[in-house]
């Protein structure tokens, strides 16, 4: 193969030692014959044998050394598709293009994910490439494709009904004249009657049907093919036996053309409803965000498109008006509902300091807040270019449809052809076979001519075959599935984890901010002497003066509690064993054992109590007060109130639950055994994470990894699932497959139960789809089938698939 050259723009480059590195690396890569970085211009000039390494392997050498090329994606909405065939001749038409690393088609939404090399692909080349395959990108005429992709939806489902109306309006005569002769009224020669009905069809064929055969046309001339060359290959062919009729012994089949057609739109209308109410929640999600803002500058308020509104500004939100951008409150107080975030349906209080998410709905206070994030960088923005994202990938189970998928037009109009042969030279054998069946089969016509039973079995077999079915058996699921996630807060990143999710045999938690809460708080308060209250204001006293997060605990707790703090007047800061104050003259420690023996005091008495807190994992202090011991605090950082219910519901789906974590072994048992927990690793620093994960894949099996996504990236990345728990706004976690928007475990078991019911839709919808093909295309070759009822089957299939994916919203996840 002949050498190339291209020129990759690398991203993260500082000094001429990374480019070196870069160049060493690129040098070292076999197939590459020579490769030159230029640190000024941040490219890389590389020469290399195609045969040997492909662009994503050089991109691959590139990342990993820890720099990266200029990888880009774009999402091209694309006109045309009307297939699966369509779905196989655009990505492999993509693909082609120099500088595309992939390129992923959903039949469903009607658009392509393609990522590709910048400076050596463009978007112009992509849409190059897909005009060449003869299908069309379609222009954004709103600047957003987020909010253009409704109206493109609404103007196609326009046309759609219109077509069917039209198609109905000539197809409806057809049947009645039919009829009125099936019955005895013979209102004309049946010569008459043939060329009567086949004019009737031409406005279906030519007006109502021509985008079907323009997309044929486009198709064959293209050297390709897809279901509209069946649909317009059987209509021609029925339509054209009415002019033969007339001096052949074939019989007219020029009704026939109009009724397959009208059924055909018909089911194209149904099936784009039913796509349109399988991608209704990420049209939600995009309507829910605000159209304006009301912007305060120098005390003066400006009605403003939210365009406008730039990171650093200040918004005013009245009551009952939606949050415009994210966030931070700088006046005011408020209830704000955060359910299109969160799912939680209780309004949140939101004051001074906190943040707010874009697109939620201010309930009761006036808020002044200053806009952190705009645009694309929003909450909303970025759930759903996840869900996007998500419904742009493939899950593994539906390789093999696509292997089919890519061979099943060229098939089917090769059985047409052998199915006519078979019919011209045995004929006579199968029309005994007509006969036999026509006493069951009562559309069977057993004194129809050998020709004019070829030409039905042709036409029945272009028409009945359905690889729409198998285009629309994943992507409609994954579509729902992950809408349904997102209204939920539970962001699936890549389809992929669908499939994975639902096999895992062991879900890992973190244990600091995953199964507990993440802050320690005061658990319990021992009086020895005077009343628990007395002892946490005497502790908390002296820890004001103390910084450790332990300290500021106890101080919370008092404050909490409404006790007022004694003035300090000394304080002194042990380290590793407590702090030493002075209240009112008094001299009082808040400390561990050793504090307490470096004092002097005898601790024995309480030793026991000591010893029975700490093994509930909890860190126990002691107050003493003059020399004397007169109560006990415990701090702990509790597991979440939910933990114990979801590992429960972890443990009836068959699933074994594992904690991670950092602390010793006794704190992380006593964690364990109160929340359920059947497998402990403790004592793991974070760069052991990954080995612990791989130990237990050996063992176990699949893994999925539950963590904060940040200290646990390494360990998410390793596991076959990572999930990571989100805050309101901190959801762009790349080291996970699926994000919790909320910081609640119960969306691990809700994520598991989704991918499990979505896997299980798409499952049957590929069964559906198989088995509806591998059943209905021998019947129709053996004649079995009448062309009408072929197509009505065939609408049937497709419609039924994209059906049962809207059913997915039933299922109780």
């Amino acid at each position: 193969m002949e050498k190339r050259t291209i020129e990759l723009d690398i991203r993260g480059m500082t000094c001429a030692a990374c480019a070196n590195t870069v160049e060493r690396t690129l040098n070292r890569t076999q197939g590459v014959d020579d490769a030159h970085v230029n640190i000024a211009t941040e490219r890389a000039k590389v020469t290399f044998d195609p045969s040997i390494v492909d662009l994503s392997g050089l991109v691959g050498q590139v990342r990993g050394v820890g720099y990266n090329a200029d990888v880009r994606r774009a999402i091209l909405p694309i006109d045309g598709m009307t297939c699966a065939a369509c779905v196989r001749h655009v990505e492999r038409a993509l693909n082609g293009v120099e500088g595309v690393l992939s390129a992923n088609v959903n039949l469903a939404t009607e658009r392509a994910t393609v990522e590709y090399v910048a400076g050596v692909a463009t978007t112009d080349t992509l849409k190059e490439a897909v005009s060449n395959a003869g299908y069309q990108v379609v222009e954004d005429w709103s600047g957003d494709p987020m909010e253009s992709a409704p109206d493109m939806e609404a103007l196609r489902a326009q046309d759609a009904r219109r077509r069917l109306w039209v198609s109905w309006i000539f197809t409806g005569p057809i049947i009645v004249l039919m009829l009125l002769h099936m019955v005895g009224i013979h209102w004309a020669s049946m010569a008459v009657m043939d060329i009567t009905l086949a004019i009737l069809a031409l406005p279906v064929l030519i007006w109502a049907g021509s985008e079907t055969f323009v997309s044929a046309w486009k198709a064959v001339t293209h050297g390709t093919a897809n279901m509209d060359v069946l649909i317009a290959m059987g209509t021609a062919a029925s339509w054209l036996s009415a002019p033969l009729s007339l001096f052949t012994p074939l019989a007219s089949y020029g009704a026939v053309a109009a009724m397959i057609m009208a059924i055909h739109l018909t089911g194209r209308y149904i099936e784009a409803n039913a796509r349109g109410r399988a991608s209704q929640a990420i049209r939600k999600l995009v309507q829910l965000g605000a159209k304006e803002a009301t912007l305060l500058v120098d005390g003066e308020e400006y009605r403003v498109p939210l365009s406008q509104v730039k990171v650093g500004d200040t918004l005013l939100v009245r009551p009952g008006e939606k949050i415009p951008i994210d966030g931070m409150v700088l006046e005011g107080e408020s209830a704000v509902d955060e359910s299109m975030a969160t799912g939680e349906s209780m309004p949140v209080t939101k004051e001074s300091g906190d943040e707010v998410i874009g697109a939620t709905l201010n309930q009761e206070g006036l808020l002044k807040i200053e806009a952190t994030r705009v645009g694309a960088d929003t909450f909303l923005s970025q759930v759903i270019r996840m869900v996007e994202d998500a419904q742009g990938t493939r899950v593994p189970i539906q390789a093999f449809a696509d292997h089919v998928t890519a061979l099943f037009v060229p098939f089917i109009i090769v059985t047409a052809l052998v199915t006519l042969v078979i019919w011209l030279v045995f004929g006579e054998a199968l029309q005994g076979l007509v006969l036999q069946a026509s006493t069951l089969l009562p559309w069977l016509d057993p004194q129809a001519s050998g020709l004019t039973l070829a030409l039905a079995a042709t036409i029945s077999v272009l028409v009945i075959a359905c690889p729409c079915a198998l285009g629309l058996a994943t992507p409609t699921a994954l579509m729902v599935g992950s809408g349904m996630g997102a209204e939920r807060g539970i962001l699936i990143r890549h389809g992929a984890a669908i499939q994975t999710l639902r096999d895992v045999s062991v879900v890992v938690l973190d244990k600091t901010g995953t199964l507990t809460v993440g802050q320690p708080r005061v658990t319990n308060v021992v009086a020895l002497q005077g009343s628990e209250r007395d002892i946490l204001r005497w502790a908390a006293s002296v820890e004001q003066g103390s910084e450790h997060p332990l300290g500021q605990a106890v101080v919370q707790e008092a404050r909490n509690r409404g006790l007022e703090l004694t003035r300090l007047e000394g304080f002194e800061a042990v380290r590793g064993k407590g702090v030493i104050g002075q209240l009112q003259g008094e001299r009082v420690l808040v400390g561990g054992r050793r504090l307490l023996a470096d004092a002097g005091i005898d601790a024995s008495l309480v030793e026991e109590r000591l010893a029975e807190l700490e093994s509930e994992a909890k860190t126990t202090m002691a107050v003493a007060r003059d020399g004397e011991i007169v109560g006990l605090i415990a701090v702990a950082d509790p597991i979440k109130p939910e933990t114990r219910e979801v590992i429960a519901e972890l443990h009836a789906l068959g699933i074994q639950t594992a904690m991670l974590t950092g602390d010793n072994r006794k704190t992380a048992e006593a964690i364990a055994a109160e929340a359920g927990i059947d497998h402990v690793v403790a004592g793991v620093l974070p760069d052991g994470k990954v080995a612990e994960i791989k130990r237990l894949q050996e063992r176990y099996g699949a893994v999925a990894m539950v963590g904060d996504g940040i200290n646990d990236a390494p360990a998410l990345t390793q596991a076959e699932v990572g999930i990571a728990i989100g805050t309101g706004t901190d959801i762009a976690i790349e080291s996970s497959d699926v994000t919790l928007v909320r910081g609640d475990l119960h969306g691990v078991v809700q994520a598991i139960r989704l991918s499990r019911a979505t896997f299980s839709k798409i499952k049957q919808n590929l069964f559906w789809a198989f088995a509806y093909n591998v059943v209905m295309i021998p019947l129709a070759v053996v004649g079995m089938m009448h062309p009408v009822l072929a197509e009505i089957a065939m609408a049937s299939s497709s419609i039924s698939v994209v059906t049962n994916a809207n059913l997915l919203r039933r299922n109780k996840i």
